[in-house]
């Protein structure tokens, strides 16, 4: 997104935010809500390549945008946690990643469109055995 007009300082120039920014917020905003497991990959995919990113990255991975001077247009990959209603978790992920993409960069998200491309099982915590 680039931006040019003058500020309270009188200063002229252009701001450029970087399509990896916006990917990076939308991607972070996705995941705020609950019922949304990892973004992008399968699970095994991510097991060996998870290690070596930074969270940046992995707020990233299974988001591409378009950018525009206004507007932007996103597409996110997501896995849902099992038992979770998908049609309520693709509406709450509409909102909030609307919002904080307009919040955070003054663009409107023209368009959010949603993949869901596997299922993510919540790790079951080991009970212990009493004796």
């Amino acid at each position: 997104m680039a931006e040019e007009k003058k500020n309270e300082h009188g200063f002229i120039g252009e701001t450029i935010i970087g399509d990896e920014v916006v990917a990076s917020i939308a991607g972070m905003a996705a995941q705020e809500i609950p019922g949304v497991g990892s973004l992008g990959r399968s699970a095994v995919r991510r097991a060996l390549t998870g290690a070596f990113a930074d969270a940046a990255e992995k707020a990233r991975t299974g988001v591409s945008v378009e950018v525009g001077k206004r507007e932007c247009i996103v597409a996110l990959q997501i896995n849902v946690m099992y038992g979770h209603s998908i049609p309520n978790i693709i509406n709450e992920v509409r909102k909030k990643v609307a919002s904080r993409l307009l919040e955070f960069t003054g663009l409107i998200a023209k368009e959010i469109n949603i993949r869901v491309v596997g299922i993510d099982v919540a790790a079951s915590k080991p009970q212990s055995k009493v004796q």
